[in-house]
């Protein structure tokens, strides 16, 4: 069951108010790629949980700040909006479904995956850093 919209309204804002696009819908999702076939694309799968107000949000708001980012950034939101997120995870292809996790598409296929073991036990400026990292190779 999805939680209060008034609870997680902050935890969205955290991620759209820096320009990352929120898509709440499978056709939303559907729709942005479609649209969006070439490039790269930062894909967040946000959620309540600890980690990712300590580290996933945080750190992908820092690694957008750096010179070298994609062409594009979105999110859902996992136990809110979730034909959205079942779409988004469809697009990830065999990865097992995780909360939060961070995903980077380039030209459509998922060319970097943040699952959540890997954003737990990292603070903001770690992730920011892994991410930078993969912004280097990829976009």
């Amino acid at each position: 069951m999805p939680y209060d919209e008034r609870m997680v309204a902050p935890m969205r804002a955290e991620l759209t108010t820096t320009g990352v696009q929120e898509l709440r819908s499978g056709s939303e999702v559907e729709s942005f790629f479609q649209q969006n076939p070439k490039g790269t694309t930062l894909v967040v799968i946000n959620s309540v949980c600890g980690c990712a107000a300590g580290s996933a949000r945080p750190g992908v708001v820092l690694a957008l700040r750096g010179a070298k980012k994609p062409d594009r950034a979105v999110t859902v939101f996992a136990g809110q909006d979730t034909e959205a997120t079942a779409r988004v995870r469809a697009l990830f292809g065999q990865v097992p479904p995780s909360s939060p996790s961070i995903g980077l598409m380039k030209d459509g296929a998922l060319v970097h995956f943040v699952p959540r073991h890997q954003i737990e036990g990292k603070n903001a400026e770690q992730l920011a850093s892994d991410l930078g990292a993969a912004f280097a190779k990829y976009c």
